[in-house]
């Protein structure tokens, strides 16, 4: 039963999506015939299999007799469905008065990824945020919100953060600009501890970090953010979310779109300084705003 050891629901409906798919495959069998045989939609078979809907008990029986599939395997996949079926709260949902579903879906994926990989223009990434910085940002972003829904939003980001100390820990690789280092937000004592901070964090062996200087100019420049999620740590990317003036946090998983956005994360890379050097201008940042207060 390897396939469903130590497997959370999500984990365990988008490995169950992935089986079904390889089945339809080694059947020769397009979506609209699965569809036909299921006697519903082809974008209901497209959703069972990227794990974007539950597979019911009937469906099931249905596709495992039309594909064919022995006994061994079956109970395989039989238990992946009774697993991706169970619902266990996960621990934001006692935030769910001020954490919306996109923000809660990017924390599922966060929560079951392995590795995370992700390009910041002009923030830092929330994983490396110290408190008084993410305050900052949560005070003043673009909804108004009370003083109450800011601490519990902080409150979520912090406990967010808690995957980095973890036994196994997730692995991230963080890309970010020069900018994001010189953008006061909070003033210049709260970025003084976020580059501290983030000087720290950088030490951990699960943490990568790489700063894209001034002088990369547009090989180092994109026009969103974005994040890339894997659930295996050597893996290519399960899905991505990505950031806009319009929209943010909103899931990618198209294969194409992954495709892109890896090429685009890896060419972001080239243009970052080596680790140890961008950890010295973090500290030479942080020493000038150091100066600037003295000086004011």
């Amino acid at each position: 039963m390897a396939l469903v050891s130590n497997s959370s629901p999500l984990k365990a409906r988008r490995k169950l999506g992935a089986e079904l798919r390889i089945l339809r495959d080694r059947a020769g069998l397009t979506v609209e015939e699965v569809g036909t045989h299921l006697n519903c939609h082809l974008s209901k078979v497209s959703r069972l299999e990227l794990a974007k809907r539950g597979v019911t008990r009937k469906d099931f029986e249905a596709l495992m007799e039309l594909y064919e599939v022995d006994e061994e395997k079956r109970a395989e996949l039989t238990e992946l469905m009774i697993r991706g079926k169970q619902r266990i709260p996960p621990w934001w949902q006692e935030y769910a008065d001020v954490v919306s579903a996109n923000y809660a879906e990017y924390m599922a994926y966060e929560a079951e990824a392995a590795k995370c990989g992700e390009y910041q223009t002009l923030l830092i990434p929330g994983l490396l945020q110290s408190a008084d910085y993410a305050r900052a940002v949560i005070e003043r972003g673009i909804v108004a919100l009370g003083p109450d829904q800011v601490d519990t939003l902080v409150e979520v980001r912090l406990r967010r953060q808690e995957r980095l100390r973890e036994e196994t820990p997730l692995a991230v690789e963080a890309l970010i600009t020069e900018a994001a280092l010189r953008l006061r937000v909070g003033g210049a004592a709260t970025m003084r501890g976020q580059l501290r901070h983030l000087r720290e964090l950088a030490e951990l062996d699960n943490v990568t970090l790489r700063v894209i200087p001034y002088e990369a100019g547009e090989r180092g420049a994109s026009t969103g953010a974005f994040a890339l999620f894997s659930t295996e740590g050597d893996g290519d990317p399960d899905v991505a979310f990505t950031e806009s003036a319009e929209a943010t946090g909103v899931l990618r998983d198209e294969p194409l779109a992954l495709r892109r956005l890896t090429r685009l994360f890896r060419n972001l890379s080239r243009a970052a300084l080596p680790e140890e050097d961008g950890v010295e201008l973090i500290e030479r940042v942080e020493k000038e705003l150091g100066r600037d207060e003295q000086a004011g």
